[in-house]
């Protein structure tokens, strides 16, 4: 089973933060870092997973209300760490950019279009990807199907992961022309047999506990998962699977 930290190790440090992301990459059995990108009200990339600032700071509107200088001002409180601010997309990059070059881990991208439809957020983060030459090491998934097939078309080679709560749902929409690759459905919601989906990456995401919420010291039976067809899981505590 491959491991990736669901929106860095979320569980036990402030979700989508440089913080979360560094205990992640510290993991050297790690396969990948899935993270959630929004748009600014001035063009920024940023890291956060909701479409509004409420939950996880002390501000109060949408992402896309707020222009970057604005969202750097609002706090997210890390208990005896050190305050986290919403990172671009840029400063995570600059702090797994060794790893991601060394191809010894990846990242998923997960686009957070479906509610807010980000105008140019595509274009954006393929070039930015793009520059930087960190194309082999990435990962972009959306709910969105026409948002993968236009990704597709920007870089033929990108590796697309569809995203749905059913499996069945995130293979209607593979098989409907999108560009992806792997389906990445809700973990408890693998509604096809393991025999349809050989062949398949299927990477599966949970939601779970997150900071500042305490472990719960259970674990996963991943065996049992693997026998439902799943490949890969997104979760918040990786550093309980792993080194």
């Amino acid at each position: 089973m491959k491991i990736w930290a669901h929106r860095g190790c979320s569980q036990r440090y402030p979700e989508n933060t440089l913080l979360a992301f560094e205990k992640a990459a510290e993991l050297r059995n790690l396969t990948g870092i899935e993270l959630d990108v929004q748009m600014t009200k001035d063009g920024e990339l940023v890291v956060i997973h909701d479409e509004r600032v409420d939950r996880t700071t002390e501000g109060i509107g949408f992402v896309k209300e707020y222009t970057l200088s604005q969202l750097k001002k609002l706090h997210i409180y890390a208990g005896d760490g050190p305050c986290q601010s919403i990172p671009t997309l840029e400063e995570v990059l600059d702090l797994l950019e060794e790893r991601l070059i060394s191809g010894d881990l990846r990242l998923n991208i997960e686009l957070k279009n479906s509610i807010c439809p980000y105008e140019g957020m595509e274009e954006k983060i393929v070039g930015l990807v793009h520059r930087r030459e960190l194309q082999n090491g990435m990962v972009y998934s959306t709910f969105s199907a026409s948002s993968l097939a236009f990704l597709k078309s920007l870089d033929a080679q990108a590796e697309l992961g569809i995203l749905d709560t059913k499996a069945s749902d995130c293979l209607y929409k593979l098989k409907g022309g999108c560009g992806a690759s792997a389906i990445h459905p809700f973990w408890k919601c693998i509604d096809i047999t393991p025999e349809n989906l050989l062949g398949y990456t299927v990477r599966a995401w949970l939601s779970g506990h997150l900071y500042p919420e305490k472990p719960t010291g259970a674990k996963l039976e991943l065996m049992s998962l693997e026998a439902q067809g799943i490949t890969d899981l997104f979760l918040n505590e990786p550093e309980a699977y792993v080194i």
